[in-house]
Formats: C-alpha cells, structure tokens, sequence
C-alpha cells in the first residue's frame, strides 16, 4: 500500500500537477498555521471562538479551506491564542 508521501512525490513528477500543487501551497501553509497554533494550545474551535469572537463555524470553514480569512481576521484569531501574527515574503529560492 502506497503512502500518503510517496503518492505524493509520484504526482509531483507531472509539470502540471505541480505547478497547480505549489499555487495553493500559500492557502494550505496559513490552514496548516491555524490548526497547529490552536492545536499546540489544546483548544477546541468552541474555545477559540469564545475567546475570539469569531462564530465556530466561521473557524471551522477556515480550516477546512473553504473560507479565505483577512489579515484583520488572522490577527484576532493570534490575539485569542496570545499570539503574534507575522506575515513575510521570503525570496523563492528559500522555499
């Protein structure tokens, strides 16, 4: 049984593929940020949204990807985890 990497490397030998995979690299890198910060501080969507503001759902849809958040967004849900948001463009040789 194949796993999760190794298809993954299989499809990223197809040009297409690949660029499409890096196009949404960005949208996935800030879902994955939001998910590990609320994670490493054993909240609950519930609890974030208390301490937020932001509707659970709301919470929820941006961490599924189906919702884009604004960067007014972002900083509220770091000032609900005590966090500060930091945003940098890095030259693309370094990613």
């Amino acid at each position: 049984m194949k796993t999760l990497n190794n298809m993954l490397s299989e499809q990223l030998k197809d040009d297409e593929f690949r660029r499409e995979y890096e196009a949404i690299q960005p949208e996935l890198d800030v879902i994955r940020a939001i998910v590990d910060a609320r994670t490493s501080q054993n909240l609950t969507q519930k609890e974030l949204a208390e301490r937020t503001g932001i509707n659970q759902a709301d919470i929820s849809k941006l961490e599924n990807g189906t919702r884009n958040p604004s960067v007014n967004l972002l900083k509220r849900l770091a000032d609900g985890m005590g966090m500060a948001l930091r945003i940098e463009f890095v030259p693309k040789q370094q990613i």
